[in-house]
């Protein structure tokens, strides 16, 4: 009774964060918004027993994936009017999407590996039973390929990133280190002769 209690809780507030996540208008508020669905979802995994996933969920993405588009969404200065006048356009393309996204996710959960007997009634595991050991037995064996290729996505992912942030902005001063290493006493001092003058009491 108490674990279906905080199933519904935080299935309905992982809902209500990743929904607010698409609507909301601020991308700060939608990344903070972000980092709750982690979160909520993390604690589904806890009652799921599936404890190795939920601390990578909460140390990878909150902890790492959320701070770099923290970092990259406050340094590409994106300008939020300009973003929302495409709106409209885009709306009939999103919808669509989302439709055929709803539709591939019906599919899964109404076929036949949800509806399975092993899916209602949980297999009890002995004492010395290890998650991590399970996943990662069955991710570096059976999943090695597709592992490798989300590796690749990361990798590409990190360095659009980059470029990104290294983007040449025309009002933005940047500082030249060689320039600053060749540097002269005579280019930042000036040395200029004056004479003395006598003040009389």
């Amino acid at each position: 009774m108490i674990e279906a209690f905080i199933f519904y809780l935080f299935a309905s507030l992982t809902v209500a964060s990743a929904t607010t996540v698409v609507t909301v208008r601020n991308p700060i508020h939608a990344a903070l918004f972000l980092v709750l669905t982690f979160f909520t979802s993390a604690v589904i995994w806890m009652t799921l027993e599936a404890e190795f996933l939920a601390i990578i969920l909460v140390l990878v993405y909150v902890g790492a994936v959320m701070v770099l588009f923290l970092f990259v969404v406050m340094m590409l200065d994106i300008n939020i009017a300009r973003m929302r006048e495409g709106f409209v356009q885009y709306l009939p393309l999103g919808i669509g999407v989302a439709l055929v996204m709803l539709a591939l996710m019906l599919s899964v959960v109404t076929g036949d590996i949800f509806s399975s007997e092993a899916m209602l009634e949980p297999i009890p595991k002995a004492a010395d039973y290890s998650n991590t050991k399970a996943l990662g037995g069955v991710l570096y064996t059976e999943y090695v390929f597709a592992f490798e290729i989300a590796a690749v996505i990361l990798l590409v992912a990190i360095v659009a990133a980059i470029s990104l942030t290294m983007r040449k902005r025309p009002k933005t001063k940047y500082q030249s280190p060689p320039d600053q290493i060749k540097v002269r006493k005579a280019d930042r001092l000036r040395i200029v002769k004056m004479r003395s003058s006598n003040f009389e009491p």
